[in-house]
């Protein structure tokens, strides 16, 4: 009986302490969500070239690759992790189609559509790859 009531309060701990590390990585994620601010970039500005970004909000990250030729962007490729976002991978083609980072976001997805749009302006402010 002892034995049963120590492994229930062990399990009952590791339980706890997980929810913990849950509790504290959704507080974290949402800090950098809400701190999160898109700036357009003036495409003018940018040379030739493919332009390497990313963004990590502990749950939902985002890695791009932006080709900008002639002034415009022609091809973003993505690579988000996420948990349930999956749909906000759609913005890349309003940024593309609209030739800036101010677009709607995917509503649902609002999250993951911040990060990626981050990406892409961190992408766009660093050097080229």
């Amino acid at each position: 009986m002892k034995k049963l009531v120590l492994a229930l309060s062990l399990i009952t701990l590791l339980l706890s302490v997980s929810s913990c590390f849950k509790l504290k990585n959704f507080r974290e994620y949402r800090r950098i969500i809400n701190e999160i601010e898109i700036t357009d970039v003036d495409l003018a500005e940018l040379s030739d070239g493919v332009y390497y970004g990313t963004q990590d909000a502990v749950l939902v990250s985002a890695e791009v690759w932006v080709t900008v030729s002639e002034n415009e962007i022609t091809n973003i490729k993505l690579r988000h992790n996420h948990g349930r976002g999956e749909k906000a991978e759609t913005i890349i083609n309003s940024v593309q189609k609209e030739q800036t980072l101010d677009v709607d976001l995917v509503t649902g997805a609002t999250s993951s559509s911040k990060v990626i749009l981050k990406a892409i302006e961190n992408a766009l402010r660093s050097d080229q790859q």
